[in-house]
């Protein structure tokens, strides 16, 4: 059994991008440009990469400060962590920053078998304004395609959370589609919908996965 989480938005409610965004005065326009990408009004990978350039010149030590103030949802790490001790596989497959990813578990001292992340490069102690990684055209389809063969899992033993527009193609593949809190656009691809970690967890309790 393989469980794949977005995280932005779904495991965390923390944007990684306006948190960086407000190290350097950028947070309004991050939001604007993210909610227009979450809605499907803007192609996603055109999204980040405007949303990234707008971090060129930033210091890592601030990028560090933002990265650190990622946080998991109340309840999430409860949920990682029974997956995790019923022997599930569980990974992360996200848009946004493999360090705040890391920052954010590490936090709460739980683990996960995967992180499909984005980086972004660092020059001289500073962001270039780039975008590095998996997930910028790329899709959470083939990521997780790539996770399943890794694993071995079969294809109906997958479940996908997510929220937004970027989380459709895994939604789409997945056995079981979860959507947490989802948007408008994104609801309809669902098979149920939560809106909190405990009913996620009651949910996954319900569904025989925990």
């Amino acid at each position: 059994m393989l469980v794949a989480f977005d995280f932005d938005g779904t495991l965390s409610d923390s944007e990684m991008t306006v948190l960086l965004g407000s190290q350097n005065g950028t947070a309004e326009d991050m939001a604007d440009i993210t909610e227009r990408a979450m809605n499907d009004e803007i192609e996603y990978a055109e999204s980040l990469r405007q949303r990234c350039a707008l971090l060129e010149g930033l210091s890592d030590e601030q990028a560090q400060t933002a990265f650190d103030e990622v946080a998991l949802r109340p309840g999430a790490a409860d949920v990682i962590e029974a997956l995790r001790n019923a022997g599930i596989y569980v990974a992360i497959l996200t848009g946004g920053f493999e360090r705040g990813v890391e920052a954010a578990l590490e936090t709460e001292g739980v683990e996960v078998d995967a992180i499909v992340a984005n980086r972004l490069p660092v020059a001289d102690g500073k962001l270039t304004g780039e975008v590095r990684g998996p997930l910028i055209s790329g899709t959470k389809d083939d990521a997780m395609e790539v996770v399943t063969a890794v694993t071995g899992e079969d294809r109906d033993a997958t479940v996908a959370v997510g929220d937004g527009a970027n989380d459709l193609p895994m939604l789409e593949v997945a056995n079981l589609a979860i959507g947490f809190d989802p948007k408008p656009a994104v609801a309809p691809s669902c098979d149920t919908t939560v809106e909190t970690m405990d009913e996620l967890y009651e949910l996954l309790e319900a569904e025989g996965i925990l």
